[in-house]
């Protein structure tokens, strides 16, 4: 199968933190993010308008360290299939089959060769937002 296409950049992180008021005000506060989504009291999603970076609060500190996972977007929520397929039959090992979340994103996970886990993902208010900006 042909790579159905470029992303649409890394742009979204996910991070375990300890600290989560804390890094919550950092990433807020200093360095000007809004928080576009809040979940639940231990999950927070903020943005700059063309990325996404995921706080998720955790009791100490991990062995796995502090980054659960990098995302690259898709901008066209069709194509996250495709890319399923195209990474699986290249040899990729994924984590999970694609899904729709609750907050209508669309995504998988997958292990890049060195085992750092990628998502790739259909994140709607960053697609529309890339449309207005078109």
């Amino acid at each position: 199968m042909k790579r159905p296409g470029l992303t649409d950049g890394m742009r979204h992180a996910a991070l375990f933190v300890e600290r989560f008021s804390e890094c919550e005000h950092f990433y807020t506060k200093l360095l000007g993010m809004e928080i576009e989504w809040r979940p639940d009291e231990d999950n927070v999603y903020l943005t700059s308008g063309r990325d996404n970076l995921a706080l998720h609060r955790v009791d100490g500190p991990r062995d796995q360290g502090q980054l659960d996972h990098i995302g690259f977007f898709i901008n066209d929520i069709l194509k996250i299939d495709a890319w399923y397929e195209f990474l699986s039959e290249n040899g990729i090992e994924m984590l999970t089959d694609p899904r729709t979340h609750r907050d209508g994103a669309r995504s998988f996970y997958c292990l890049d060769p060195s085992g750092v886990k990628v998502q790739i993902i259909y994140h709607k208010p960053i697609a529309e937002n890339d449309r207005q900006i078109q």
